[in-house]
């Protein structure tokens, strides 16, 4: 049977939020949706794009009579979320989440859950540089991976239902321990922010400070554009994501500086044949990720 929701209701009906949103009225997998947010011009967006059914101000208004509700927040808000309005779900709702960081977050959040209610944490792989419900589309996810983030705690006939949910969607589903989850995401995804919204300090530096004829935007080519297309990314969330996954960052970083360091040596010392064998190591690397990996479930 297809998975369907009496009420869902989200917090934070942005461009993942309010993306699942159109999804769930296209798919009639929800009787109604009501979005929950700070800003009303997104909301009112959010309704004429069909992403919400009605929106409210107030969570603990919203979150009454919810069968699921999906937290679409940055995620160092989702504790004093969770405190203000857990406590008004009834025995069977579940909470999700769509975050890019799990781990702590995930034993904290379920924690929080009065008796009866579940926590079932998932990381939707399909975010863009662009945010708001206007940079949605009912199309985000087809294709994109969904990591699922069980623990003992969760209920395995929840986790089925937000399983069956990101299928409904168009993603491909994964299982991951969380605190897995921040380890592998936090090299393959949020190491790169960083080093895109680093590079683009560095430049601007570079040109306030030691070369003022250089202009970004009108010497900049491709290779800039896709280098950094990231560090366009939110400062709100991607600040909350590195901050609370900020051990594994840490020594991350430390890996990526080695890296930088090497190469530096190998052009300040000429090593014509050193500096080849890395970049040929890194372009053999990168080729592998136009071949589509296998997935396990």
């Amino acid at each position: 049977m297809t998975v369907h929701f009496k009420q869902v209701a989200i917090i934070g009906v942005g461009l993942i939020g309010g993306s699942l949103g159109m999804i769930l009225r296209r798919k009639a997998l929800a009787d109604h949706i009501v979005g929950i947010g700070r800003r009303v011009e997104n909301l009112k967006t959010a309704v004429e794009l069909g992403a919400i059914d009605r929106y409210v101000a107030d969570p603990k208004e919203g979150v009454q009579g919810a069968d699921l509700v999906v937290l679409a927040t940055p995620v160092d808000t989702y504790d004093r979320h969770l405190k203000e309005w857990a406590h008004c779900l009834a025995p069977g709702a579940i909470v999700s989440d769509v975050g890019s960081v799990k781990g702590t977050l995930v034993e904290q959040s379920e924690a929080a859950m009065p008796a009866g209610v579940h926590f079932v944490g998932a990381h939707p792989i399909a975010g863009k540089e662009k945010t708001g419900v206007a940079a949605g589309s009912d199309q985000l996810f087809k294709g994109a991976r969904c990591i699922v983030t069980p623990t003992k705690r969760t209920d395995p006939q929840a986790l089925e239902r937000i399983k069956q949910l990101w299928e409904e969607t168009g993603s491909i589903v994964l299982t991951m321990d969380p605190h897995l989850h921040d380890q592998i995401l936090g090299a393959v995804s949020h190491l790169p922010h960083i080093a895109a919204f680093a590079l683009m300090n560095a430049l601007a530096d570079l040109r306030d400070h030691r070369l003022s004829a250089l202009d970004l935007a009108g010497h900049s080519g491709g290779g800039l554009r896709d280098t950094t297309r990231i560090a366009a990314s939110s400062p709100e969330m991607w600040r909350d994501i590195f901050l609370w996954n900020r051990d594994n960052l840490v020594s991350y970083i430390d890996e990526y500086q080695r890296a930088l360091e090497d190469l530096k040596r190998l052009i300040k010392t000429g090593d014509a044949a050193g500096i080849e064998k890395a970049l040929e190591r890194a372009k053999g690397e990168r080729e592998k990720l136009s071949v589509p990996a296998p997935v396990k479930a």
